[in-house]
C-alpha cells in the first residue's frame, strides 16, 4: 500500500451511528429549561385574553343598559314595563348576555355568572335591585394592572 492510501475509519465499539445517552440527557435538559421559561408567558397570555374579553363584554352590557336609560329618559319605552317600540315589538338592546370569562362553572347561565349594581345599593354593598345600573365581575382574582375583578 502507498502511504497517501487511507485506512477505512475505525468502527465504533458499540454499533453503528446515534446518540450517547449523555447528549440525549443534555438535550432533554435544554427542552426542560425552555418549556419551564415557556410555561409563565403561555399563562400570562390566557389572563391577558381573558381579562380583555372581560373589559369588551362590560363595556357591551354597560353600553346596553345606558342606551335602554336613554331610552327611558326620551319617553320611548315606558318605565317599569318591557321594552316595546311604537308599534308593540319588543326591542333588544344586546344580542345575548356574555359569559364571565373567568367564572369557572359551566353549568351557571351567563347571566349569573355577573354581579348587578342597583341605586337601592349603597356603592360599598352593591346589590341587585330594580333599577340596575351597572354589571360587575363576580371573579375573586386581581388583573394584570393590580385592579380586582370586581371593581372594573
Amino acid at each position: 500500500m502507498s502511504p497517501l492510501a487511507s485506512s477505512p475509519p475505525p468502527l465504533r465499539a458499540h454499533g453503528a451511528g446515534g446518540f450517547t445517552l449523555l447528549e440525549l440527557v443534555i438535550a432533554i435538559a435544554i427542552l426542560s429549561i425552555l418549556v419551564v421559561m415557556a410555561v409563565p408567558v403561555v399563562q400570562l397570555e390566557i389572563q391577558r385574553q381573558k381579562e380583555s374579553e372581560l373589559r369588551q363584554d362590560l363595556r357591551e352590557m354597560r353600553n346596553a343598559i345606558d342606551a335602554y336609560k336613554h331610552a327611558t329618559d326620551d319617553g320611548r319605552i315606558p318605565r317599569k314595563t318591557d321594552a316595546k317600540d311604537a308599534k308593540g315589538r319588543t326591542i333588544y338592546f344586546l344580542r345575548r348576555i356574555p359569559r364571565d370569562p373567568f367564572n369557572p362553572d359551566p353549568a351557571l347561565d351567563a347571566a349569573q355568572t355577573w354581579g348587578k349594581r342597583s341605586y337601592e345599593s349603597p356603592p360599598d354593598a352593591p346589590a341587585e335591585g330594580d333599577d340596575v345600573f351597572d354589571v360587575y365581575s363576580l371573579a375573586p382574582g386581581t388583573g394584570i394592572n393590580g385592579v380586582p375583578y370586581r371593581q372594573w
